[in-house]
């Protein structure tokens, strides 16, 4: 369970969420120990509610794109972490999605997303930082 993997499950929940995909959405997320955080909400915890906001989110037609960008990663054991920058309606969103290897695919275990106070810096032109 690499790097390249965890990234691409991190695209593949954008992708759900941009094409309000909610079977693809489910099939991200793993079945226990789940958790998110959305702007402005309260936490939810456990599957049932957690797939409800996502059905209640793109039932919601002025719901803005959500696009992520500058993701930097984290892997330790069999979790993986991907922190980004969401852009949402003109706005900044600084996310962390949690997932851990189950059964040898990365599955998401916690999303929270927060406004970005400070808009990030242009990257520099040194090599990328890696977390691990």
């Amino acid at each position: 369970m690499d790097e390249d993997a965890l990234l691409a499950a991190n695209a593949a929940y954008y992708r759900a969420f941009a094409a309000r995909d909610l079977p693809a959405m489910e099939a991200i997320w793993a079945e226990e120990g789940v958790s998110c955080v959305h702007p402005g909400w309260p936490a939810l915890i456990g599957r049932t509610p957690v797939i409800a906001s996502y059905r209640d989110i793109f039932r919601n037609p002025a719901q803005d794109a959500v696009a992520a960008r500058e993701e930097k990663v984290l892997i330790e054991g069999v979790d993986g972490r991907v922190f980004c920058i969401e852009e949402v309606g003109g706005g900044l969103l600084l996310a962390t999605n949690w997932f851990r290897a189950i059964e040898r695919k990365w599955r998401l275990l916690h999303h929270q997303a927060s406004p970005l106070a400070v808009a990030p810096t242009a990257p520099s032109r040194g090599p990328k930082p890696s977390f691990h």
